[in-house]
């Protein structure tokens, strides 16, 4: 398959090689040029390729002649370009040939800056680096049927980690209900006031696309992305296929896009999320991210940089919020326009945190399929959907909604043993329609019964994370305010020995254990239910059929 791909590209460039540029002079005298090829070489219009020149002029150049002739492939051949701001413009293909290289300038060295960050009134309800595009290595605004493919590089190193929280609201009638500060990973202090202005001439994403439409990402690898490798607002109609990415921060962000394909993809960053779908308000008004394809991908939270030397190390304990490396797939945390009919199936999670659904700021999380997902070295909770009220919004915003969510064929083992799976909603504000099918967690085990047994806090405005509730009472599953749940040939078992509950139900309804068995050890018990309704447990090892119409507190 790598052979064909190679020879393809071979016969591609080659072909286009025959074509030449015919000059004519115009009526002014000044020579006109004739387009009878779509090849653009940036090397032909002043680009050194040497690491040490900045080439952002020449390649920006070589793309306003191709969008000048409607459009063709600006061609990157073998070389380490060091660039600040590159501008994508419309039907234009850049292409990173084998060994070349863009290298993020560093405006401390490389006398020069990245693009200014555009003003966004709109800068209240979410992280500065979802706020802003212009303050990227590459960049487009607007534009369509644009594609970035070759199997060379994009090297980040002069891009910063770092970002400011959400400014405070201006207006008391733009006054979110609770700001809640930035991302759990944020430069400034949760909820502190930023300024733009702090950020000038810094870039802080590989690239950065919105408000765009018919966007191809192919092949090519990222080495520390920075804030973000790839941010995507208002896409529509987004490819994503066979990227490599090893990154200080979120991976790829996929915000308020439609029509999303993500496949054969490899994401790991220790330091925040590797693959994350959200919805943001950065727009200025609410839009989905729905109809997304998530397939044949790997996210990992190995050191940075072991993933593309393939040494695979694991010497990072903590994420900077002081949790287990991140590299998950996550829906939120930014999530003012919902989410709706997402597919995600052929994952495997290796040394990472586990899957999570959230949805805090007022939108809907709706028609997910989660399948064939394999997870090894859990560093936090295999599965963790949580509807909570940050609401990072404009005031009147209602509390989000979660329902019919389908899990299934999970294989997941060496699990973080404090934090049981979790399904969490609010109160009076429940959970729907989710089915478990086909499970199986292997706990590491370990924590004693007296660890577990603590009343966990609502925190409905806090960040949400597995340790935002401490160590869960149950070591297997923790459910609280959830309507409608069925758990399908389910198996739960650990290595260590625990002394707590298997599953813990509180404020539940309508819920099934069918074919559901799990691990139990000394006088500890496998359900403890509390103001649970219409339950059912059948054809269940170690337990004979139970159904239960309505109990306030019972153990069993």
């Amino acid at each position: 398959m790598i052979d064909s791909r190679r020879s393809l590209y071979f016969f591609l460039i080659t072909a286009l090689w025959l074509f030449t540029f015919s000059f004519k002079t115009s009526s002014s005298g000044a020579p006109k040029v004739i387009r009878t090829t779509a090849f653009f070489n940036v090397r032909d219009f002043g680009a050194s390729g040497d690491g040490k020149s900045l080439d952002t002029a020449a390649i920006n150049k070589t793309i306003d002649a191709a969008a000048a002739g409607g459009g063709g492939t600006v061609y990157l051949p073998s070389g380490q370009y060091l660039c600040f701001s590159i501008h994508l413009k419309s039907n234009i293909t850049i292409f990173l040939d084998n060994g070349a290289k863009v290298i993020a300038a560093d405006p401390k060295t490389d006398n020069g800056s990245y693009d200014l960050p555009e003003p966004n009134e709109f800068d209240a309800y979410q992280d500065f680096g979802h706020t802003h595009w212009k303050n990227s290595l590459f960049w487009g605004i607007g534009i369509e049927n644009v594609a970035i493919i070759g199997q060379g590089r994009i090297d980040g190193r002069g891009l910063t980690r770092r970002s400011p929280g959400p400014r405070k609201p201006r207006t008391a009638g733009e006054t979110p209900t609770s700001l809640g500060g930035g991302s759990k990973n944020a430069g400034a202090p949760l909820g502190e006031t930023s300024d733009v202005k702090e950020m000038d001439g810094q870039g802080n994403k590989t690239i950065a696309l919105k408000l765009a439409r018919n966007i191809t990402l192919k092949d090519f690898t990222v080495s520390q992305g920075g804030h973000f490798a790839i941010l995507a607002t208002g896409v529509d109609n987004l490819t994503i296929d066979n990227l490599k990415i090893d990154t200080n921060r979120d991976g790829l962000d996929i915000d308020s896009c439609r029509n999303v394909r993500i496949s054969n993809t490899f994401v790991n960053s220790a330091n925040d999320d590797a693959i994350v779908l959200k919805s943001s308000y950065a727009l200025g008004f609410n839009r989905a991210t729905e109809n997304v394809t998530i397939t044949n991908s790997q996210v990992s939270g190995f050191d940075l940089g072991t993933f593309l030397d393939r040494t695979f190390k694991t010497t990072q304990e903590a994420a900077p919020d002081k949790d287990g490396p991140t590299g998950r797939i996550k829906l939120g945390t930014e999530s003012n326009g919902g989410f709706k009919n997402i597919a995600i199936s052929n994952i495997n999670f290796v040394h990472c945190r586990g899957l999570a659904l959230e949805t805090v700021d007022g939108g809907a999380i709706e028609d997910i399929s989660v399948s064939n997902i394999t997870m090894r070295d859990v560093t936090t909770a295999p599965i963790f959907i949580r509807l909570g009220a940050r609401q990072r919004a404009p005031a009147g915003t209602p509390i989000a909604s979660i329902r019919r969510v389908n899990i299934s064929n999970v294989v997941a083992s060496g699990i973080n043993p404090k934090y049981a799976a979790i399904i969490a909603g609010l109160k009076g504000h429940d959970i729907e329609d989710v089915k478990l099918t086909n499970i199986r967690l292997q706990y590491k085990g370990g924590v004693a019964a007296a660890d577990g047994q603590h009343e966990l806090p609502e925190n409905e405005n806090s960040y949400p994370e597995p340790s935002m509730f401490g160590v869960t009472p149950a070591w297997a599953l923790y459910i609280r305010h959830v309507r409608g749940l069925t758990l399908d040939n389910v198996d739960v078992s650990f290595d260590g020995v625990d002394g707590r509950t298997a599953f813990v139900l509180d404020d539940v309804s309508d819920v099934e254990f069918f074919r559901t068995n799990a691990k139990l050890t000394g006088i500890a018990r496998m359900f403890d239910l509390t103001n649970v309704a219409n339950f059912t447990v059948s054809q269940s090892r170690n337990l004979a059929d139970t159904k239960i119409d309505h109990v306030v507190r019972k153990e069993f």
